[in-house]
């Protein structure tokens, strides 16, 4: 949908969730980390995330062995304790190249595929895990109006 950007992001404090399985689980977990935080009255203060630790090459094999490495974030105004799957912690921040994919997440792709290609091009180093962050909430817009903005850390 858009260009590639480098944008400088601040840290911030993210309550989330990190498990094994399937990239089916992000929704189930963004859910689960949202009734986390209001039930102890914080303030969500920016749009959630899912962290992808795996490589481009690595997502469809992790994700057909229910072996993904599956992180969602949510952003919140002030830290609250964790248990024994939610954390509190600062998600780090700094150099970001910076795509918009428009339409179901499924076909996010391409958007992948644009922002590789011009960090290679701009002789760009990825040098941590990639986000994607969901602006708008699939449940108030149809599929084709999904925006997911998909931040690569770099050098």
């Amino acid at each position: 949908m858009s260009d590639v950007v480098i944008k400088n992001v601040e840290p911030r404090l993210v309550v989330g969730m990190r498990k094994r399985g399937t990239y089916a689980q992000i929704r189930p977990m963004l859910t689960g980390v949202r009734k986390y935080i209001e039930a102890r009255g914080a303030q969500v203060v920016g749009p959630p995330a899912f962290i992808c630790h795996e490589t481009p090459k690595e997502v469809v094999r992790a994700n057909l062995q229910h072996n993904a490495d599956v992180e969602v974030v949510i952003p919140v105004s002030t830290e609250i304790p964790g248990n024994e799957e939610i954390t509190c912690y600062e998600l780090a921040g700094g150099p970001m190249a910076v795509t918009t994919h428009k339409g179901p997440y499924e076909r996010s792709a391409a958007a992948y595929k644009r922002l590789f290609a011009w960090l290679a091009r701009n002789h760009r180093k990825v040098v941590g895990p990639t986000w994607e962050v969901y602006l708008n909430d699939p449940q108030k817009v149809a599929p084709e109006e999904l925006l997911t903005e998909i931040y690569a850390p770099v050098m």
